[in-house]
């Protein structure tokens, strides 16, 4: 009878303590995450001229914004072998790893313990005159678990789940960053060859101007200076394509090392093909928050470190903890496992910090300052790219209206040297109008395809400084 009421003592005592535990959890001390009003967005992006949108062109998938077929195949394959690429992934590997121990920490920690103890006695010493040695064999398990009061295992969670979003986050950063690229030296290319076509084109044409002032030597109507100068334009020109060359060449290597490739030659499309039709949507300045991965990765930077905040804010307060030791203890192993053998223990208690040299409160306060310096980079972030998209609109604007009088400029200098060249043949004018028509309008062509390239770049520019290229 006495047994029995002891045990429901025991029992009784052991469920007042879980259920206090379960109790206090409703009395956390961790703050609640909100995410922080940021004036500076109302006017991110400095433009007036287009509508804002709820829907932006980062919603737009990579395969519509490009549809060139090789730039979509070379997208698709620097996705899948890029190794910057591949590090990102290992790296959301790791922050998974560290999320499921995140969630793991409500659960008891388990043990298992099996043990023999051989002790050699004294003679003289208590038990010496009856023993001279002692075998113990042990066979036990602990179990021990803390009730999450102040909310400080749930905000070690969170921080960790942050963290795991943080590196996805960042993996969809280089995905950005990575189709931007391909796309943006892809144009280089073709840029390149449309200027290098150019100048054989001139070249071609020089050639003949060399053979025509020859002859206008020979008929005494030009001298020696005049031959030389068309000449030496001649060579400029030749010189000019080798230097397009090398850098057709160092561009074909650029790409390689974006689709994890070695160094090779690249099929392509020509430059005059090439056209985005994506419309030009903004979206509101706040779509930036779930559009930009690294505004993104910004924010969840600051998630973190306010969650740790959190749990250096619950140190201060005392922890409960329920600890369980139970198993066979004999000294003779074959009744180790006799019911005589079982022993159990159980410990609940509270422990409350006191002094530890100032280490609760120096981790608090580091805590809270690693907490600003993250809402400041998280503004930082979200104010470089409000300037990115500013900038590369207003880029894309003017190179657009800039393309007309581009245009314009060539035809005028094309027929300047056409005429130059009549004129030339029946000696209205001197050689030099002629090579100044010529070099003028060679220039103007080759700001032509530039002018053509920087209109593509400017859209690739938009389209990943609002976040596009991940979807």
């Amino acid at each position: 009878m006495t047994v029995s009421i002891l045990k429901y003592k025991y029992i009784s005592k052991t469920a007042l303590i879980l259920v206090a535990a379960v109790t206090l959890q409703s009395c956390f001390v961790a703050k609640k995450y909100e995410r922080p009003e940021i004036e500076e967005t109302q006017n991110l992006f400095r433009t007036d001229n287009l509508p804002f949108d709820s829907l932006s062109m980062a919603d737009v998938s990579w395969k519509n914004m490009f549809t060139d077929t090789y730039l979509q195949q070379y997208i698709e394959e620097g996705l899948q072998n890029n190794l910057d690429i591949r590090i990102a992934i290992q790296q959301i590997l790791s922050a998974e790893a560290y999320l499921k121990q995140g969630k793991a920490g409500y659960f008891p920690t388990l043990s298992a313990t099996g043990q023999l103890t051989h002790q050699e006695l004294s003679s003289n010493s208590q038990f010496g005159g009856l023993f001279s040695s002692l075998d113990q064999y042990e066979f036990s398990g602990s179990l021990s678990w803390e009730a999450d009061i102040w909310g400080k295992i749930r905000s070690n969670k969170r921080a960790y789940q942050a963290s795991y979003l943080q590196s996805v986050a960042a993996h969809q950063a280089v995905k950005t960053q990575l189709v931007a690229s391909i796309a943006s030296t892809y144009y280089q290319l073709l840029a390149l060859d449309a200027q290098l076509k150019v100048t054989n084109e001139t070249i071609a044409s020089r050639e003949k101007g060399v053979e025509t002032i020859k002859a206008l030597k020979e008929a005494g109507q030009e001298n020696q200076v005049a031959v030389d100068q068309n000449i030496a334009q001649y060579n400029n020109a030749k010189a000019l394509a080798v230097d397009l060359e090398v850098a057709i060449f160092q561009a074909e290597n650029t790409l390689s090392i974006l689709l994890g490739k070695v160094p090779q030659h690249f099929e392509r499309g020509t430059l005059n093909t090439q056209d985005i039709t994506s419309e030009l949507k903004l979206g509101v300045p706040s779509t930036l928050l779930t559009n930009r991965p690294d505004v993104m990765s910004a924010e969840y930077g600051l998630i973190q470190a306010f969650e740790l905040s959190n749990v250096a804010r619950s140190n201060f307060y005392p922890s409960l903890t329920l600890t369980a030791n139970g198993g066979f203890q004999s000294l003779d192993f074959d009744e180790l496992f006799n019911a005589n053998s079982l022993f159990a223990s159980i410990v609940g208690g509270l422990t409350q910090p006191i002094f530890n040299g100032r280490q609760i409160r120096t981790q608090h306060e580091v805590a809270k300052s690693q907490q600003e310096q993250a809402l400041l980079s998280f503004k930082q972030t979200l104010l470089t790219a409000g300037r990115e998209v500013s900038n590369a609109l207003y880029s894309y604007k003017a190179e657009t209206e800039k393309f007309e009088y581009v245009q314009n400029e060539v035809e005028a200098l094309r027929m300047a040297e056409s005429n130059s060249e009549e004129l030339l043949k029946n000696g209205f004018v001197n050689y030099l109008d002629l090579l100044t028509a010529r070099q003028s309008a060679l220039s103007a062509e080759l700001n032509v395809v530039d002018n053509k390239l920087q209109q593509l770049l400017s859209v690739v520019n938009l389209y990943e400084a609002l976040g596009g290229g991940w979807k």
